[in-house]
């Protein structure tokens, strides 16, 4: 009787899982016969999406001209889009719109989420895109690490990456902080900035130093990313997030330096660290340069807001200019500006170079197209990294 009873679960377990094998296989199936998006020769791409039940089908993205393109039903009811114009080389991201509603490419898996949103990615290769693959050299090693913060009360998370032959090697390292901008957190200069690719391409290269990188969560309020602390998935990712530009983060820093110097094997000098950081990292790389002079050689500021808010009352932001005269007087060996013509913080950072100008400080500045976009933050990665601990 026991074997008759387990004989018929084993049956209705079958009759179950069948199913959704055969749901499986279809979608493998539907997978190998839509490819998108296709990179051709030529570097136009073309979209697909199987969708014959739609009235109106759109792919957006920053790889489309207008931002969003409606795309043409063939018989088999396959949606395509082809970019009229090849497509430079770069990192692009883009999405569908199912009659109106957004939708991801069910053909292509890879995926990367900025904030609260998340869209398909590919790469067209080539130029400085290349350097944002995962090529044939040797490979850094990528860790989640928590670390106590007792100013802020919390365990937080960072990241960190240490370069290829760091664990078989007794040799100390220098080390660059790299901090993200608003809602982002410490995956997003790894995963939309593509940082240890372009770290492990430079090394490999021999155009940038083996170094250290150090990317932490400069939401001074949170622990780690969405879904990655003690709060769970109930956290949506926002931009709205308190503590960010008031200072604390700033005040904390050196917790985090002092964590970096005793469980890694770094060069635990002025000399041998720098930050940088985008928009809102950008902001915090400026003003923990300024407050802690003797702390950092190197300082970036890509596409960053420049003055704290009225009601930031932390002794963090008092005195800057006598503060940027203590960090000048000190001759840091490199601080770079970068900012696009078209970038919303363009103005600011002219009245900030004004200031620095004006003041007799010595920096570098680099301005290219385009706005306050991940595009620019990955190109100015690659130009300030090979200047480091030359």
């Amino acid at each position: 009787m026991n074997n008759l009873i387990k004989s018929f679960a084993a049956i209705c377990v079958m009759a179950l899982l069948l199913p959704v094998e055969a749901m499986a296989q279809q979608a493998l199936q539907q997978r190998k016969e839509v490819v998108s998006p296709e990179i051709h020769k030529d570097k136009t791409v073309t979209f697909r999406l199987r969708a014959p039940k739609a009235v109106r089908v759109q792919v957006t993205g920053d790889c489309i001209a207008n931002r969003t393109a409606d795309m043409k039903e063939n018989k088999d009811g396959v949606w395509e889009y082809t970019t009229p114009e090849p497509l430079s080389p770069e990192l692009y991201s883009y999405s569908f719109y199912i009659d109106g509603m957004k939708a991801h490419d069910p053909a292509n898996v890879y995926m990367i989420r900025d904030v609260a949103s998340v869209t398909n990615v590919f790469i067209v290769g080539g130029e400085r895109a290349d350097l944002y693959k995962v090529n044939n050299v040797p490979h850094g090693t990528v860790a989640k690490v928590w670390y106590e913060s007792p100013s802020l009360g919390l365990s937080r998370r960072m990241t960190v990456y240490t370069p290829a032959g760091y664990e078989t090697s007794k040799r100390r390292y220098p080390v660059f902080y790299l901090l993200h901008g608003m809602g982002g957190d410490e995956e997003a200069w790894s995963d939309l900035g593509r940082a240890t690719q372009i770290l492990d391409n430079l090394i490999a290269q021999g155009k940038a130093e083996p170094m250290i990188l150090v990317m932490t969560n400069g939401n001074a309020a949170l622990e780690a990313a969405p879904g990655e602390s003690s709060l769970g998935w109930e956290k949506q990712p926002t931009f709205n997030l308190p503590k960010t530009m008031e200072g604390s983060f700033e005040s904390h820093f050196p917790e985090v330096v002092r964590f970096i110097d005793k469980h890694y094997r770094t060069k635990a000098d002025k000399k041998n660290r720098a930050i940088a950081g985008l928009s809102m990292g950008g902001f915090h790389a400026l003003h923990i340069s300024k407050q802690y002079p003797d702390m950092f050689n190197y300082v970036g500021l890509f596409s960053a807001a420049i003055m704290p808010g009225r009601n930031a009352t932390s002794p963090i932001y008092q005195d800057m200019e006598g503060k940027l005269a203590t960090q000048f007087a000190k001759k840091p060996a490199l601080y770079w500006i970068g900012i696009g013509k078209t970038d919303f913080l363009y103005k600011a950072n002219q009245d900030y170079r004004k200031l620095l100008d004006r003041k007799g400080h010595r920096y570098e500045y680099f301005e290219n197209e385009d706005g306050h976009i991940w595009k620019n933050w990955r190109i100015y990665l690659t130009e300030f990294t090979p200047r480091l601990f030359r």
